[in-house]
């Protein structure tokens, strides 16, 4: 098992679409920090995964394609577009990764490689928050249509 986190929208978004993936064993809804300039904490997950069933390079084309990967928006800082690396063997390997995966977007990624420093867990009324309740206006709204994508283009890990 190998671990890696995953920042980027709303958690409670990044969360539901991770679970929703065959190979990943467990799925951490958080906040993360990294060391300077990111150590302020932001939205994350705490991805444990099986390489042998399902490689980084397929959890990171998802993460990049299920939030918005390529906007600087202002709202960065609690939702920072980030790989947390667990290892310096990750970071590279996901720094590459961006760099290879950039020729299937059309804007330039902001998703940073970050070295991970901690971790702390959303309050529990919050985790699971789309296996709790798939119906919520919100989970119909911004988590369906990610999910939905995770059907139709990575069929084979859904």
């Amino acid at each position: 098992m190998q671990r890696v986190g995953f920042g980027g929208g709303c958690h409670w978004c990044t969360e539901a679409v991770f679970q929703s993936l065959r190979g990943v064993h467990e799925v951490e809804q958080g906040f993360m920090r990294a060391t300077e300039p990111n150590q302020a904490w932001s939205e994350a997950v705490r991805v444990t995964f099986d390489p042998e069933q399902i490689s980084l390079e397929v959890l990171l084309e998802v993460h990049l394609r299920t939030h918005s990967s390529t906007n600087p928006h202002a709202m960065r800082e609690k939702y920072r577009s980030a790989v947390y690396a667990f290892t310096e063997p990750q970071a590279k390997q996901a720094q590459q990764l961006i760099t290879q995966l950039q020729t299937q977007f059309e804007d330039p990624l902001i998703t940073q490689v970050l070295d991970y420093q901690g971790f702390k867990p959303s309050l529990p009324q919050f985790q699971n928050y789309y296996r709790n309740g798939p119906s919520k206006p919100f989970c119909q709204r911004y988590i369906d249509p990610k999910l939905d994508l995770i059907r139709a283009e990575f069929s084979d890990f859904a």
